[in-house]
């Protein structure tokens, strides 16, 4: 008799709110009086917020954390993107310049379906999901995001990649009118990264059209980025305009521009310590406690809590090497 295990990121189905529940949510908290301010934030946490931006059609999925998602506000107000800038705030400040529409993406490389592309050739709507995933980043902060998008390996099947493709290198734009901070050079421009084609085939990546249910804004890699959730945030490249099919191993930015700090692989792991600073716990952006508060700090999880679906690709493997 096959027996179903549930893996550890899935939200099991008695922990599921009863929609008619979470849509009365906010009269039933009035309706207790309730004002310490533990719920208060944990009512902050979970309401959402007037977004801005196009709704998205979308199916809800098995991909779930039993946590709070990090505050609207604060996911697209703290970010990187040093293609504008170096500085957690300046992509909200300055990604309004970027240009998103018409948007194409290059296709080369080994695969029998090559060319340029239309993103809506690309992205089929009806195709969409919502996933509910940590974002862990280098500087040891993390934050609970509800993507919505179409898993990669869907994507990439459709280019029908022959047996060469042993890697898939993503580019993103680059345009020193519209993106200020490529006109410095903080990185060796544009954009690089990479994943070994059986990490870009596994269910969990996905490429990302928008957040909170609406379209991705600009600071966050509008209008596709792509998310790996059991890697360093900075694996997730964002705006997205070529995807190469490549036998070697790609280049990518960060193991360019400083590679005894940034590997290929990046998997999340609290064993090895990045150089200058330990990676044994994360900050929980946007906890209950506070953003900066040391009670908001958690242990940092192998794989970020994703090992169920990934620690298999890296069987037999020195992770300590291959960082």
């Amino acid at each position: 008799m096959l027996i179903r295990r549930p893996k550890s990121w899935e939200l099991k189905e008695n922990q599921t709110t009863p929609e008619k529940l979470y849509m009365n949510r906010r009269q039933i908290i009035a309706g207790l009086g309730l004002a310490s301010g533990a719920v208060t934030s944990c009512a902050q946490a979970t309401t959402k917020p007037d977004i801005p931006g196009r709704k998205l059609d979308f199916s809800s999925s098995k991909y779930k954390i039993d946590e709070p998602s990090t505050p609207y506000d604060l996911v697209t107000s703290y970010n990187n993107f040093y293609e504008f800038g170096t500085d957690k705030s300046d992509p909200a400040k300055y990604a309004h310049t970027l240009i998103t529409d018409p948007w194409s993406i290059e296709v080369e490389g080994h695969a029998a379906k090559t060319g340029t592309f239309a993103l809506e050739d690309i992205i089929r709507p009806e195709e969409q999901e919502e996933r509910i995933y940590r974002l862990r980043c280098v500087e040891a902060w993390s934050m609970v995001i509800p993507w919505v998008g179409v898993p990669l390996h869907k994507v990439l099947a459709r280019f029908e990649p022959t047996s060469k493709a042993k890697y898939v290198q993503f580019v993103t734009k680059f345009e020193p009118k519209q993106m200020r901070g490529t006109r410095w050079p903080a990185l060796d421009w544009p954009y690089l990264e990479g994943l070994r084609m059986d990490e870009a085939m596994n269910e969990l990546p996905l490429l990302a059209t928008g957040l909170y249910g609406h379209e991705i804004p600009k600071q966050n890699g509008a209008p596709l980025r792509l998310v790996v959730p059991w890697k360093y945030g900075f694996k997730s490249i964002k705006s997205i305009v070529k995807i190469r099919f490549v036998e070697e191993e790609p280049k990518t930015s960060w193991k360019k521009s400083a590679p005894r700090e940034y590997g290929f692989y990046s998997n999340v792991n609290p064993l090895i310590d990045h150089p200058r600073w330990s990676q044994a716990s994360e900050r929980v952006l946007g906890g209950a406690a506070g953003f900066n508060s040391v009670f908001s700090r958690r242990p940092t999880d192998m794989f970020n809590g994703y090992g169920d679906a990934v620690a298999s690709l890296y069987a037999g493997m020195d992770l300590k090497r291959d960082y």
